[in-house]
């Protein structure tokens, strides 16, 4: 995979590009540590194998919420960002392929994905969160920049993805991953697939595959079944 910094309404991002032409184009959420996949040689891999290219914006402790958060932006959300300028550098950048994104992401970035897919679920139609810190309110008043963006732990927990599934109108395809030794994101995980299996929201899900724990080693671990998912809604 070939990586290039690109610079999208002033923001900095990563756009990994596959050595042929893309078949489809996906997007990456990095979690709080901001690690992106320039040099994360099992997913450079799995992208180049299914010929995807994968931005990376690059959004620093942001939480990718509707929140407000003026490090990164003093007007726009993370949300808004990905679900607008992000897709309209991607659709000028690649018009043949950009018809259905997918998003996917890590820990912070994980809820992200679910952040940005449930509510603009016509444009990323395949999502997938791998660790991802749904329940991110419980980490409020532990010194991460929650305790900045938000008054308390409720008004937090207010934003998580789980509170905000439409069931009329969802991404056609959701893979839920956590290594079942996860303590940090497992219960959140678990909540939300009640919840999308209450709402009669199809999804899938793997809580058993275990490798680490929480960390990238189980991250790496699922990337070919990450990259295969993401490439199957092309």
């Amino acid at each position: 995979m070939n990586c290039s910094q690109v610079e999208i309404a002033g923001k900095p991002a990563e756009l990994l590009l596959p050595s042929g032409t893309p078949r489809g184009v996906c997007v990456f959420l990095h979690g709080y540590d901001g690690v992106t996949l320039k040099d994360n040689a099992a997913y450079h891999a799995a992208l180049e194998q299914q010929q995807l290219a994968c931005l990376c914006p690059l959004g620093p402790h942001c939480w990718w919420t509707l929140e407000v958060w003026p490090e990164f932006d003093p007007a726009i959300s993370p949300v808004e960002f990905v679900g607008t300028s992000v897709v309209e550098f991607l659709r000028e950048r690649f018009p043949d392929s950009t018809e259905s994104l997918s998003i996917f992401g890590v820990e912070m970035g994980g809820q992200g994905a679910l952040q940005v897919a449930y509510r603009y679920p016509r444009i990323y139609g395949t999502v997938v969160a791998i660790s991802p810190k749904v329940d991110f309110e419980t980490w409020h008043g532990h010194g991460t920049t929650l305790d900045a963006m938000f008054p308390d732990r409720e008004a937090a927990r207010q934003r998580i993805a789980t509170l905000h599934i439409n069931p009329l109108n969802w991404p056609k395809r959701q893979l839920l991953l956590c290594d079942p030794s996860d303590h940090y994101c497992l219960d959140g995980v678990q909540t939300l697939a009640s919840k999308l299996m209450s709402s009669g929201v199809p999804f899938e899900e793997d809580l058993k595959t275990t490798a680490g724990g929480f960390g990238w080693n189980y991250a790496n671990h699922m990337a070919d079944r990450v990259v295969s998912f993401l490439a199957a809604g092309k």
